[in-house]
């Protein structure tokens, strides 16, 4: 198995909050007058979830439910086979849902669930995500609301992480290959 070690600091943590600010006002502005179900995607977006949600207006009326879902496992690439780890909650019939994740890649993942998620009929779906990684898109899928665009390199820290680790880093860090 490959190793790896912290590179740079690809985006510090004063930045990353700065961001988060931004994208929760115009998360609370979008959704003034309609309620939300914000569905965080497990594990990688509950750090840039938890942060989001407590930034948005409080008079923004919200549930919040949770997927699990996995494609990466232990590799620094998506194996493009999506599989669901922990379903909602609640239905989602007629509702305007809010899809919390921590990074677009390839977009399969994202792809795959907004697909299931069309099937049970909601109102509306809408992407949030930290960042982009767009140079890596297999599918055209692109997040209606999104912090920042990154270049294609696997990234750790403030929730992103390689096997389970770094996750707890407040600063995104660039993962390098040791030789």
């Amino acid at each position: 198995m490959d190793r790896y070690e912290l590179g740079d600091i690809l985006l510090g943590r004063d930045v990353i909050r700065n961001k988060v600010k931004e994208l929760a006002q115009e998360l609370s502005l979008y959704y003034k007058d309609k309620p939300v179900h914000v569905i965080g995607v497990l594990k990688g977006s509950v750090i840039f979830l938890s942060d989001l949600i407590r930034e948005m207006d409080a008079k923004v009326h919200m549930k919040l439910d949770f997927l699990s879902v996995s494609s990466y496992g232990a590799s620094t690439k998506s194996s493009g086979v999506v599989k669901i780890n922990k379903d909602l909650d609640e239905s989602v019939v007629n509702k305007n849902l809010l899809i919390v994740e921590d990074i677009v890649d390839t977009g399969l993942t994202l792809q795959y669930l907004v697909n299931i998620l069309k099937e049970r009929s909601p109102k509306e779906i809408k992407i949030c995500s930290l960042l982009d990684k767009p140079e890596r898109r297999v599918v055209d899928l692109k997040a209606d609301f999104c912090g920042f665009t990154i270049p294609d390199e696997f990234v750790v820290g403030y929730g992103l992480d390689y096997g389970g680790y770094w996750r707890n880093l407040p600063d995104i860090h660039v993962l390098r290959k040791v030789n």
